[in-house]
């Protein structure tokens, strides 16, 4: 009845919660960029039967963690004391009811969890393991940063705390946050040694979605104004009305930094890949209350700065913008589609001032509007331009006759 349905308890979600599930409107945008390829790490696709192929080859990194050890292998019985008084915290951590058993879930952690340290030990900053064929390292990068394909910070922490400091291994002595980012830097091009987890951000990261996502922010946000959505005007229009855009040498790709009328950008490379990054990144904001949608304003502000193959084109000549795609169209039109079905009011964003306080004021200035009026009329293209010139010069010429 509606009086049960009324008094009925409802459970509250853990205040702990940090591993969701794609919401279903994103996922129908590009289900594949959510999807893992090759390996299930955590509950939500354990079992799912194009990766059951992965799991022997889970079995061999596992059995190396635990065999690390220069003195004697590591006791299994103390992993799995130690993964049994974590099981409710770490259960906790997951948004959907996980129907597994109890051994079942401290069996996953202890194979997963063990599986994902020795790869990040024996892989560092390089490009291959001895345990993997060459082509699954770039799919296992991608793999392992999706949403739903994650596993807590803490069973990390713990089973590496577990490994003696004298392991043979030359990463032995590195925090999982600092594995993971020698790890993941390739998914932007960057330096494998960039950005070690030293900041606040970092340190509290609840998994690896979470970290690479804290390691690409800003370090220093404008907080305290008042917020008002506005959009970014798309690089010809900004081109136009004498805006100049550089590239900047911030490894932090999302860093996005304006003085007056100057616009630096840090470099980005888009392709797919790239994109499911960042569509993972988004879904985790539009899911977790905690974090600011940073990643999504970024997306939204590249999103307004690119309208056209033109955009991308200027974007590219000035070292900010590369890709691997066939056309600078198809480039706009990735840009274009990773906002698709995502929630956003343009309030929270970390780029309002430089949107806001420094862009959008010069933009609406008498000069920079009379500006980009003659130069959308008048030299938009080299054959107007041209003639633009030459009507001018003939001008000249009767002028100084007369």
């Amino acid at each position: 009845s509606l009086l049960k349905k009324f008094n009925a308890k409802i459970p509250e979600e853990s205040k702990k919660v940090c591993i969701y599930r794609v919401p279903a409107k994103l996922r129908q945008v590009e289900a594949e960029a959510y999807d893992p390829s090759i390996v299930s790490v955590g509950p939500y696709h354990r079992g799912d039967q194009h990766l059951k192929e992965m799991e022997e080859v889970k079995l061999k990194f596992f059995q190396s963690f635990l065999k690390s050890r220069q003195e004697g292998e590591v006791e299994l019985d103390r992993v799995i004391s130690a993964m049994e008084k974590l099981e409710p915290r770490a259960r906790s951590r997951y948004a959907d009811d996980v129907k597994l058993s109890r051994d079942e879930f401290i069996e996953m952690m202890t194979i997963d969890g063990c599986f994902v340290l020795q790869l990040l030990r024996e892989v560092g900053g390089r490009s291959s393991s001895s345990l993997l064929q060459r082509w699954m390292l770039p799919t296992l990068r991608r793999d392992l940063i999706k949403l739903e394909n994650q596993l807590p910070m803490i069973v990390l922490d713990e089973l590496l705390d577990l490994v003696d400091a004298n392991s043979q291994c030359e990463y032995s002595i590195l925090s999982p946050q600092d594995l993971a980012l020698k790890f993941f830097n390739p998914l932007l091009q960057r330096d494998s040694h960039t950005n070690a987890a030293g900041t606040t951000g970092m340190n509290e990261a609840c998994h690896f979605l979470d970290l690479f996502r804290s390691s690409i922010l800003p370090e220093i946000q404008d907080q305290d104004r008042e917020r008002q959505a506005r959009m970014i005007r798309s690089v010809t229009e900004l081109r136009e009305a004498g805006v100049v855009l550089e590239k900047s040498q911030n490894n932090r790709a999302l860093d996005v930094r304006s003085e007056g009328r100057v616009l630096k950008i840090p470099p980005l490379h888009i392709d797919d890949h790239r994109g499911t990054l960042f569509r993972n990144m988004v879904a985790f904001e539009q899911s977790h209350k905690k974090c600011k949608p940073d990643a999504t304003a970024y997306l939204f502000f590249f999103d307004g700065l690119v309208n056209s193959a033109d955009d991308v084109e200027i974007l590219h000549y000035k070292g900010i913008v590369h890709h691997s795609l066939g056309s600078n169209k198809e480039a706009a039109n990735l840009v274009n589609k990773l906002c698709r079905e995502v929630d956003w009011d343009g309030e929270e964003s970390y780029l309002h001032k430089v949107v806001c306080d420094d862009i959008d004021v010069y933009f609406m200035s008498r000069y920079a509007k009379l500006r980009a009026r003659l130069v959308h009329y008048y030299f938009s293209n080299w054959v107007v331009g041209i003639s633009t010139v030459a009507g001018l010069f003939v001008l000249y010429l009767t002028l100084i006759q007369t």
